[in-house]
């Protein structure tokens, strides 16, 4: 075991980021996929479900409070930020626990929201860790394969959390599915604890004062060194600008996703459990390895090209795909959308979170790119709980077109515009 040091190896870094986002993906797929899908298919209105949704997305628009926390209290004897990694991957398998108690859906949402929201609390601090580790760690030459692992990973999670889970959801009962999700968490938290940051972190907690060689900086940063250097960073013009256009690319299209599942439940009358795992099985391994070859390919051409081609291609496709609706009752055709658009939020990913990773500031990088992550999430519960409102005036097709045309008028922006450089640190700045 003493030979897994992320610094050491760029092969562990790959294996390691790809099964810590296997870790957070199967939690979004169970709970933002098949239960959403299962409580739609229930009968229960858009706002009621969109709400649900929402909710358990909550907690992920508050990352910009956890990084500047994590960044404050950054160094342990487990590494750099891993404490914080463990003891939130801990809590959340508890939380994920507290699922077992459920045995009717629907009755019990008021104890479904709960479980689920104190778990995306804590997964939330943990994806905010393993993000700022990541930046820590990651060569640049390599941040574009790093986020391919990741959304890979993540992909891999969700495929199996809205596929798998809802597989057992509807075979065996909610009880075996939240089962097997909390075995899985726990088992991920075991694997954690082996992994180093650097060959002299220990394995094992211990109280005290940090050894000499355990030390990376002189101390922790304080915290109003750390508010003055994130406000720098998020607002010189030009970061402001890419990342108004990738938040707003996000929005659209989450939006987009979540009204198609909707439509083809509550107005296809497709089963809510064939449309979870078309959307976590079929296409899955296709994606996967799109995402694999785009992460390569954003460190060849760079992420800021891969960025326009990405948005290029999913706006064109929406603005079509929505333009012919009038022949998604023909299954194939319904299901080669939900398909491709599965392939949607991964793509986005894999070229914008390297841009958004290069921008960010050395021992400030979890509260940067949090910061970012919180804005985007916050997009995307949004886009939900408005698209659950949305629907009641305008139908899916129109939302998607409406969607598709706003990115294409953002990758115009895009095109005329220079993109940012990453952000170099100011000489002399970091704390001592």
């Amino acid at each position: 075991m003493a030979s897994l040091v992320l610094r050491e190896s760029a092969r562990l870094r790959y294996f390691t980021f790809f099964y810590l986002y296997i870790m957070q993906g199967i939690p979004a797929g169970f709970g933002l996929t098949a239960v959403v899908n299962y409580l739609t298919g229930q009968g229960l209105s858009a706002p009621v479900v969109a709400s649900f949704s929402a909710a358990v997305g909550l907690p992920w628009t508050l990352q910009f409070v956890w990084g500047p926390l994590i960044d404050k209290y950054q160094e342990s004897v487990l590494g750099q930020r891993k404490q914080w990694v463990v003891l939130t991957q801990l809590v959340a398998a508890l939380a994920s626990l507290v699922l077992l108690l459920v045995r009717d859906p629907v009755a019990q949402m008021r104890l479904l929201l709960l479980a689920f929201v104190v778990h995306s609390v804590f997964a939330s601090v943990q994806d905010a860790s393993v993000d700022a580790i990541a930046i820590a760690v990651v060569p640049e030459a390599e941040r574009g394969r790093v986020n391919g692992c990741m959304r890979g990973g993540f992909l891999l999670g969700s495929s199996l959390g809205a596929a798998g889970l809802s597989w057992m959801l509807h075979r065996y009962g909610f009880f075996q599915a939240a089962l097997a999700q909390s075995g899985a968490l726990l088992a991920f938290t075991v694997l954690t604890f082996f992994v180093r940051l650097e060959r002299t972190d220990r394995l094992l907690p211990r109280f005290g004062a940090l050894p000499a060689t355990a030390r990376r900086h002189a101390d922790n940063p304080p915290l109003s060194w750390l508010f003055r250097e994130l406000y720098r960073a998020i607002t010189e013009p030009r970061t402001l600008l890419l990342f108004g256009i990738i938040a707003l690319a996000y929005l659209c299209f989450g939006a987009f996703g979540w009204a198609y599942s909707y439509h083809l439940i509550q107005r296809l009358h497709w089963a809510d459990g064939e449309v979870s795992i078309l959307q976590g099985s079929w296409g899955s391994a296709a994606t996967l390895g799109l995402l694999v070859a785009g992460g390569a390919l954003a460190d060849r051409v760079g992420a800021a090209r891969l960025l326009r081609w990405v948005m290029l291609g999913l706006a064109s496709f929406l603005v079509v795909f929505c333009a012919l609706s009038f022949a998604w009752h023909y299954k194939p055709v319904a299901t080669l959308g939900l398909l491709v658009w599965n392939m949607a939020d991964p793509s986005l990913s894999v070229a914008a979170l390297p841009l958004l990773m290069g921008l960010c500031r050395p021992r400030i990088e979890g509260s940067q790119f949090t910061t970012y992550m919180a804005l985007v999430n916050l997009c995307g519960v949004a886009g939900s709980y408005v698209t659950g409102w949305a629907l009641q005036v305008v139908s899916a097709p129109v939302l998607g077109v409406g969607c598709g045309v706003v990115v294409l008028a953002l990758l115009a922006l895009v095109w005329r515009q220079p993109l940012p450089r990453p952000v170099a640190p100011v000489p002399g700045s970091l704390p001592h």
